[in-house]
């Protein structure tokens, strides 16, 4: 499949691959360069990341113990995924 760059150096993807890869707006890649110059693409899922310290920790914990609470579904995934900065 040929594509062609752009004079800022993008490249679209056809949307055969992007149907295969399951890409939609908004998606991230890991690229990588591989022996014989290679390109590869795989899509990625970012997180966000909040720091707390270990008493703002202990709190979320206590929280998640009280009364169930309606949040938003990105915020409830950073609470998930929340940890101390030397994790």
């Amino acid at each position: 499949m040929l594509v062609t760059m752009d004079k800022r150096g993008s490249i679209s993807l056809p949307a055969s691959i992007r149907r295969e890869l399951g890409a939609k707006p908004g998606t991230h890649f890991e690229l990588s360069m591989e022996p014989g110059g290679n390109i590869c693409l795989h899509p990625v899922e970012i997180y966000r990341k909040i720091k707390l310290s270990e008493s703002g920790l202990n709190k979320l914990r206590e929280a998640r113990g009280s009364e169930p609470a309606s949040l938003p579904d990105w915020f409830q995934k950073d609470i998930d995924n929340a940890g101390t900065e030397t994790e």
